[in-house]
């Protein structure tokens, strides 16, 4: 048989296995696609619970009960709260990572609202029409939030005691997080830095510059269909 004849027939099992690569290598493609594509059904099938319950539209319904201590000159002063919130989602998901959440506007109505300055208790009751607050919802379980807020304190007795007045406004923030339970379901943890002032209603305005107020409360969450 002529050499060449010879070297094409050395040539056929290189180009066999070459084949053979080629297919394995096609093979291992496919195989990464559909494991990468695995991964994306798994990821989204895991969504957290926070990016579940709060979606756009979403209602929020809660209550809440705590108590504050005054800051600086007014730390002989306590406070005790109980209440209730309602609370709509307004938009949907925005910025990457954990970053990622939406914007909620709610309201917060405590008719318990009782002030403790030295020696006395007044009876008061309070109203928060403006709590505007970003929840985080890139975690699994646990959605923090920060919020601003406004509103007024209406009280039996003036406070701070003296020729001051019986309305006080209570502007604050808010630092907090919600522990999902279940679907729709958290215990809600928040700090609230809170300033009281009459705006000058009163002959007097020495009000409470800061106070610290810490919260304990459960929420449900009717979601939006």
């Amino acid at each position: 048989m002529p050499a060449t004849a010879l070297d094409r027939l050395k040539r056929v099992p290189y180009a066999l296995w070459l084949v053979s690569k080629r297919i394995q290598r096609g093979r291992m493609k496919i195989l990464i696609v559909a494991m990468f594509t695995l991964l994306i059904a798994s990821a989204a099938a895991a969504q957290g619970l926070p990016s579940s319950s709060l979606t756009r539209g979403t209602w929020e319904l809660g209550a809440f009960a705590g108590g504050g201590d005054g800051l600086g000159k007014s730390d002989d002063t306590q406070f005790l709260v109980a209440g209730g919130r309602g609370g709509l989602v307004l938009t949907g998901e925005h910025l990457p990572g954990i970053l990622r959440g939406n914007f909620e506007w709610a309201v917060d109505v405590m008719p318990a609202y009782i002030v403790f300055p030295p020696n006395r208790g007044i009876y008061g009751g309070s109203i928060k029409p403006f709590l505007w607050e970003w929840n985080f919802t890139h975690f699994q379980h646990i959605s923090p939030f920060f919020g601003v807020a406004g509103g007024a304190l209406f009280t039996r007795a003036n406070i701070p005691p003296g020729d001051t007045s019986t309305v006080n406004f209570t502007p604050q923030i808010d630092l907090g997080f919600h522990l999902f339970t279940r679907q729709s379901r958290a215990m809600t943890f928040e700090m609230d830095i809170v300033h009281h002032s009459n705006a000058s209603i009163g002959n007097q305005n020495p009000g409470y510059n800061a106070s610290v107020f810490f919260t304990l409360g459960y929420v449900w969450y009717k979601t939006h269909k």
